[in-house]
C-alpha cells in the first residue's frame, strides 16, 4: 500500500495518522483535569491544532488539560514542527539502521529542501540546532517565570513555551492566571518577548537557511539565493510590520504604554503572526487596520521548510519580483544577481490561488452557518487557521461542530501545504510532449 503512494501522500498520511493518535490519547478521562472525556471532536481539535503547530484553541490549554494531556500536547508540538519524518529518522540514529534512498526522498519532501545529497546530515543538524535553540530559550524563560511561579512549574512552563514557541505553535500555560490570556501579562518583560521572538524566527526562517547560514557565516554574497530570499523578505516583513502596527494602535492599545513598552509590543505584534499564534495585548481590540495587517502577515506565514505556515516569504517574493518585472517589461525575473526559473511564477501563482480559494470558501461556508458572528472575525479566523498561526479574536471556543471541522481541514492543509493537498486527489500523468496552438487573450 505504502509503496505506491507519492512522497505528498505519505506526509499528508503520516500527518494524519498522528493527529488521530493524538485525539484518541486527548480523549481519555486522564487528559482532563475533570478526569471526565471531552469529546472525539474537540480531541480531534485540540490535536490537529497542535500536530499542525497552529495553536487555536476550543479550551484554555492549562484548565482544561491534566499533565498528561499538556504532555500529548507538547508532544504533538514538537512532532508536528520538526516533521514526522525527522523524528523517525532521529530512531533510526539511535538503532543505527541505514537510512535508505526513498526514506531520503521522502525526507526531502517533508522538509521541502532543494536537493536530496546531504539530507541525512541536515537531520542531524537541525535535530542538533532544534535542541539547542529550544533549550536555551527554555533557559532564559526559566529565569523569569521561576521567580513568579516557582522552581518546578518555573521550568516546565518555559520548557513547554520554548518548544511552542521554536516550533511556532501558540499554545501557552498562562491559563492559571487568567484564561486564553497568553502572554498578555509579560507584554513588558523585555526577556520573555525577545526569547519568544528569537524563537519564533529561529524556527520560521526554514533549516536550509539555518544550514546555509552556518556553512556561510556572516558571508552574504555567498549565500545561495533562496537564503537571501528569505532573509530579506523576513527582514522587510518584521520592519514594515512593526512601523504599521506601531502606528495604527499608537492611540488605541498602545496609548496608556511606557515608550519602551510600545516599542516591544509592535514588535511583537509583527512577529507573532509568522505564524506562531502568542499574543501579548488583547486580538480582539486591536484597530480594524492592524486586524487586516495582522491577516497579510498570516497569509505570508514563514519560510519553506521551517515550522511555519502561510504561502511562505519566498512565494511572496516571487510574485512581488514577477509583478516589478512586468511593470518594467524586462524578459525575465532577476535579483541578487540571478534569475528565477521559468515556472517559479506558475507555482507561486497556484500556491496563492488555491489558498485564497480555499480562504473564501471557508469563510463562506463558516459565516452562512453561524449568523452571529461577523465577517471580520470568521475571515481572521479561517487565515489563521489555513496559515497555522493561532491568533483569534475570541471566537474559536463557540463555534459550532460544522465550523470546527472546517477549521480542522484547513489547520490540516496549512502544514501538509494546502497545493500538495490540492495534488493528492489529481491524477498523476506523463505529460504530453503535443501542445495545442496558441492564441492570444485580454488580460486585465
Amino acid at each position: 500500500m505504502l509503496k505506491v503512494l507519492n512522497y505528498p501522500q505519505m506526509i499528508a498520511l503520516g500527518y494524519f495518522l498522528i493527529i488521530m493518535l493524538g485525539a484518541l490519547l486527548l480523549c481519555l478521562p486522564i487528559a482532563s483535569r475533570s478526569n471526565v472525556s471531552v469529546g472525539f471532536i474537540d480531541a480531534l481539535f485540540t490535536s490537529t491544532s497542535a500536530a499542525c503547530v497552529t495553536g487555536l484553541v476550543v479550551f484554555d490549554t492549562y484548565t482544561q488539560w491534566s499533565l498528561f494531556g499538556q504532555m500529548v500536547i507538547l508532544f504533538l508540538i514538537q512532532v508536528g514542527g520538526l516533521g514526522f519524518m525527522t523524528i523517525i529518522t532521529m530512531f533510526s540514529f539511535f538503532l543505527k539502521r541505514k537510512i535508505g534512498l526513498r526514506e531520503r526522498g521522502l525526507l526531502r519532501e517533508s522538509m521541502n529542501t532543494l536537493y536530496i545529497g546531504g539530507i541525512v546530515r541536515l537531520v542531524r543538524k537541525i535535530l542538533i540546532g532544534t535542541l539547542l535553540f529550544e533549550g536555551f530559550g527554555a533557559i532564559l524563560l526559566s529565569i523569569r517565570f521561576i521567580p513568579k511561579m516557582g522552581l518546578i512549574e518555573g521550568i516546565y512552563k518555559g520548557i513547554f513555551h520554548s518548544v511552542s514557541a521554536f516550533c511556532n505553535a501558540g499554545f501557552d500555560l498562562m491559563g492559571k492566571t487568567e484564561k486564553y490570556s497568553s502572554l498578555t501579562h509579560f507584554s513588558d518583560d523585555i526577556i520573555v518577548n525577545l526569547t519568544i521572538i528569537m524563537l519564533i524566527i529561529s524556527g520560521g526562517i526554514g533549516f536550509f537557511v539555518w544550514e546555509d547560514i552556518t556553512k556561510n557565516k556572516h558571508h552574504f554574497k555567498r549565500y545561495q539565493l533562496h537564503t537571501k530570499i528569505v532573509l530579506a523578505m523576513t527582514l522587510m516583513l518584521i520592519v514594515a510590520g512593526t512601523i504599521s502596527f506601531y502606528i495604527f494602535e499608537r492611540s488605541n492599545i498602545l496609548a496608556e504604554m511606557p515608550m519602551d513598552e510600545k516599542l516591544i509590543v509592535s514588535l511583537f505584534g509583527a512577529v507573532t503572526p509568522r505564524t506562531a499564534g502568542f499574543n501579548t495585548v488583547d486580538t480582539a481590540a486591536l484597530t480594524p487596520a492592524t486586524k487586516l495587517l495582522t491577516m497579510i502577515l498570516m497569509f505570508i506565514g514563514g519560510s519553506p521548510g521551517s515550522t511555519a505556515g502561510g504561502i511562505k516569504t519566498t512565494t511572496f517574493a516571487v510574485i512581488l519580483i514577477s509583478l516589478w518585472s512586468s511593470l518594467r517589461h524586462t524578459k525575465s525575473d532577476n535579483i541578487f544577481g540571478r534569475r528565477l526559473e521559468d515556472n517559479a511564477l506558475k507555482r507561486a501563482s497556484a500556491v496563492v490561488s488555491v489558498n485564497l480559494i480555499l480562504t473564501l470558501s471557508a469563510t463562506f461556508l463558516i459565516i452562512a452557518t453561524n449568523a452571529s458572528f461577523s465577517l471580520g472575525d470568521v475571515l481572521f479566523e479561517v487565515v489563521s487557521a489555513i496559515g497555522t498561526v493561532g491568533l483569534s479574536t475570541g471566537i474559536t471556543g463557540t463555534l459550532n461542530t460544522f465550523a470546527q471541522v472546517i477549521i480542522i481541514l484547513l489547520m490540516y492543509c496549512g502544514r501538509v501545504g494546502s497545493l500538495s493537498f490540492a495534488l493528492l486527489f489529481t491524477e498523476h500523468r506523463t505529460p504530453s510532449f503535443v501542445q495545442s496552438p496558441t492564441e492570444k487573450i485580454n488580460i486585465g
